[in-house]
């Protein structure tokens, strides 16, 4: 883990401020899934206001801490032992949401296809990624320090975003305790994409979509 994103080498009032940015950062997310996606009728300008804030708000911060796209973990000199890292969890989690896809269908074979919004996964997987980790985590670590309060909160923050479906909640907070847990060690936010697109591919494919209700969070739940 980076002893520059040690808590105690931050002043205090550096890890409130690192603490304020997560809270901004989610309350925008948030907005964006339940208020407006309410008020707009699905409007994508409109998802685009807290949205395009809270992405403004992480460029900012990047810059006031100088911090590099190397990093935040766009880089290729740690990839390999960074995909080491997350084999073994990552096969481990796939062959549950199989064998749990297995159990729910009664054992029957899947019926899910792969469709075509599904190649896209991989692209949203490293933006996820990116705000996940590479911002999340790195200003947890600044609050909190690095180790297992920070990776804590990061999975229940990304397992948060994904309420109401409790099916998701639970495996975004496996995934997200596990990608945090990786990313403080080999921060290396490409493999965490293709751990993170497997994981996604394999849920949409095994999963069948009424105990997953379309994949759909916040809002949209109910729609």
């Amino acid at each position: 883990m980076a002893d520059t994103l040690r808590s105690e080498t931050w002043p205090i009032g550096r890890r409130a401020i690192a603490s304020w940015e997560i809270t901004s950062v989610m309350v925008s997310c948030l907005v964006a899934e339940w208020t407006v996606t309410a008020l707009s009728g699905g409007s994508k300008v409109l998802m685009a206001i807290p949205v395009g804030f809270a992405l403004a708000l992480m460029l900012v911060s990047h810059v006031s801490y100088g911090e590099t796209l190397k990093d935040l973990g766009f880089r290729l000199d740690n990839f390999l032992p960074a995909c080491r890292l997350l084999l073994l969890p990552t096969v481990v989690v796939i062959a549950g949401i199989l064998l749990t896809g297995w159990f729910l269908r009664g054992g029957m074979p899947a019926v899910s296809l792969l469709r075509p919004r599904l190649t896209l996964v991989p692209l949203w997987a490293l933006f996820q990624q990116y705000a996940l980790q590479g911002y999340l985590n790195r200003r947890a670590q600044i609050a909190l320090g690095p180790g297992w309060t920070s990776v804590a909160l990061v999975g229940i923050l990304f397992s948060l975003v994904h309420f109401p479906n409790l099916f998701l909640c639970f495996l975004t907070l496996l995934g997200g305790l596990i990608w945090a847990f990786a990313y403080q060690r080999q921060p290396n936010l490409f493999a965490l994409a293709i751990s993170h697109t497997v994981a996604s591919i394999s849920i949409a494919v095994a999963i069948p979509l009424p105990y997953i209700n379309g994949l759909r969070v916040g809002f949209k739940y109910f729609g």
